[in-house]
């Protein structure tokens, strides 16, 4: 029998011989809820697949790997996506992600790196001009993206839209990839049915586009206004964003500036978008205070006005100056409301359920892991709200993370955790917080800063042990993204937070049609507990879409079906950064008492203390939203409401 040696000898020299396998250059198609880092791998999902309803935002991202070679000048477009009409110009915008590198974890575990965030326009929402998305490089072995925005306006027809992204690079390469848009037959209220109060602290603004400390009223106002413009566009309010100096402002002005965002005739692409709050930050004094009520009231704004009695006592306020403050509004301002962050537990032991009408917990304390809080809490407000008046908010503070670092890592271990807004958490992280406030039966949402390190936001966001803790939105300035005018550019969690309002309108909408059961059953199996937000996005997805499919049976005459539960798993994956792998072709106090500082700010730095898919889910995400699809809407007599709400069959 002759040797084989020779042959596999032959067979090694051969092997050597031939060249490695070179990999090309990749562009696919991914939803909202992946985060496309450098490291992220190729994948080969080719579509998209959207459902909203009219006046409401969807989102989707275009991601390219660079393969061997990498790609040089890279570009990206989307004229339109055409259907039953056309949804173009400022209802399509681009950006460009921009990266930010961490130096130390938000949460012990969580990669340090280079982590997507500053959404750099095409043409930006505000100003309308033109900005330095495109062109871009991808190196070789990495990862990037671009995001897309989509909104159906408020008279678009529900039907199926088609738009096809061309994605174009130096040495002729060009990819495409198509996005298909289901709009239902619902629209989603322009001015969020979740009150919010986002604070901001104007001098941050003024540091961080003038590179002073002095900016006048003047110079400061019109571009504070376009951060509201973009706030309200993305379903929040900013209520402390006023300049505090000269104070009382002249009030002709401050009606002038302020007053189409608190009546809904300002240009926000989400027509009639009010402010739902406004708070008083001028001196705590009697007569003030009582000229500030008035004019609230003349104006028709003091149903949305407060003020704070203090913050996060007694670490930020001490309960005697809280108590002074709450007896000198009761007696010169009756009618302007009090917020205190505090909890039930401390609002009985010092006496101030009659002096507080609005008491916001932290999340933490309001279902929570540890001692006097472990539990949902929510019957303990139960006594408190039924005076006239009161209502029941909520935050989320450095708590969500660990104030100091390696703190609450039993309840942030993988898969689990706290609703975070930090840059280096999970996507479902930051579009959690309203489904929480939806449980918990909270009527309104704050979170205590929105800009605290605008000023090298591009850089470091390092705050609090967070990554973002306190800064949501990045300095527009022409330096840093082209054009000749100063605007506010959105985070990508600025995108989280607004699909996370979204979805509390579809549970309200749910509600508010006759089947609270079933909007709190979705919302309970997606968030066992406050503590235990999954990082899955496709399970965000998917509850979505159950919202809608139930909506839509309410409200269109089609028999209601009873939930069959859990649709069947289509992955659960433990990576906040990836969300699986896709199929081939479908992503889917009298003056003398009171503070030099007011409560909520810092004494130095003047800074606030404290502590079907819509394009989610990445491609796992997608295709588990398709399986959901198939399975809740199988049965003749939902055929019809399967054809009014989801996206047809790949």
């Amino acid at each position: 029998m002759p040797s084989i040696r020779p042959l596999r000898l032959a067979l090694l020299s051969l092997s050597v011989a031939l060249p490695a396998f070179a990999a090309s250059p990749a562009v696919w198609g991914e939803g909202l809820m992946v985060k496309v880092r450098p490291e992220s791998a190729a994948r080969s999902a080719t579509e998209v697949r959207l459902t909203a309803a009219r006046n409401e935002f969807v989102s989707f991202q275009v991601a390219l790997h660079g393969g061997d070679s990498g790609l040089q000048g890279v570009r990206a477009r989307l004229p339109s996506l055409e259907g039953p009409t056309k949804l173009q110009g400022p209802d399509v915008t681009l950006y460009r992600e921009a990266l930010v590198t961490t130096k130390k974890a938000s949460v012990a575990g969580e990669p340090v790196g280079r982590w997507p965030d500053g959404l750099v326009p095409d043409t930006d929402e505000v100003a309308g001009e033109q900005r330095t998305a495109f062109p871009f490089d991808v190196p070789a072995g990495e990862a990037r993206a671009v995001w897309v925005d989509v909104h159906v306006p408020k008279d678009a027809p529900p039907g199926d839209y088609t738009g096809t992204v061309t994605v174009e690079a130096a040495g002729g390469f060009q990819r495409q990839v198509t996005a298909r848009l289901t709009v239902v037959d619902a629209t989603l209220p322009s001015t969020s049915s979740l009150p919010s109060a986002f604070l901001l602290w104007p001098p941050h603004v003024c540091r961080a586009h003038t590179g002073r400390e002095d900016c006048t009223p003047q110079e400061l106002q019109p571009l504070l206004a376009r951060y509201q413009r973009m706030a309200l566009e993305h379903r929040f309010t900013l209520s402390s964003l006023f300049p505090r100096k000269p104070w009382p402002p002249a009030w002709s002005d401050f009606d002038a500036t302020w007053g189409p965002y608190l009546d809904g005739t300002a240009p926000t692409r989400l027509p009639g978008a009010r402010m739902t709050s406004l708070e008083y930050v001028g001196p705590l004094d009697a007569q003030n205070l009582r000229d500030f009520t008035a004019h609230m009231k003349a104006k028709g704004w003091l149903d949305r006005a407060y003020v704070q009695l203090g913050d996060e006592p007694p670490y930020g306020t001490s309960f005697e100056q809280v108590h002074a403050t709450a007896e000198l509004v009761r007696q010169a301002a009756p009618g302007l409301r009090t917020l205190l962050t505090t909890n039930s537990h401390e609002m009985g032991n010092h006496d101030l359920e009659g002096l507080v009408d609005s008491v916001v917990p932290l999340v933490n304390h309001l279902d929570g892991t540890e001692g006097t809080f472990r539990g949902d809490q929510r019957d303990t407000y139960t006594d408190f709200l039924k005076r006239p008046g009161t209502a029941l908010w909520m935050y989320q503070s450095c708590m969500s993370h660990g104030c100091a670092y390696g703190t609450n890592a039993p309840e942030n271990k993988p898969g689990a955790g706290w609703p975070s807004y930090m840059l280096d958490r999970s996507s479902a992280k930051a579009r959690a917080m309203e489904w929480v406030t939806f449980l918990e039966g909270a009527t309104g949402e704050l979170y205590y800063q929105s800009v605290g390190m605008l000023s090298t936001a591009w850089t470091d966001q390092y705050r609090f042990n967070g990554n973002g803790d306190g800064t949501l939105f990045y300095p527009g300035t022409p330096a840093a993204i082209g054009g000749t005018t100063d605007v506010p550019v959105a985070s990508l969690r600025l995108k989280l937070i607004r699909q996370g309002m979204q979805d509390y309108e579809w549970l309200k909408a749910v509600s508010d049609a006759g089947d609270p059961g079933f909007a709190r059953k979705v919302a309970r199996e997606l968030i066992p507990a406050a503590s235990r937000v999954p990082d899955d996005g496709a399970a965000f997805d998917a509850a979505r879409l159950r919202l809608i499919q139930r909506h839509q049976e309410l409200t269109a005459g089609a028999e209601p079906a009873p939930d069959a539960g859990t649709p069947p798993d289509a992955g659960s994956p433990t990576d906040p950064t990836d969300a699986g792998t896709p199929p081939e072709d479908v992503a889917e106090g009298p003056p003398a008492e009171t503070p030099t500082v007011r409560p909520g700010e810092d004494a130095e730095a003047g800074a606030p203390t404290g502590g079907c898919t819509t394009g989610g889910g990445g491609s796992a995400a997608v295709a588990g939203s398709l399986l959901f699809a198939a399975w809740a809407l199988a049965g003749a007599r939902r055929e019809r409401a399967r054809k009014k709400v989801c996206q047809r069959p790949g």
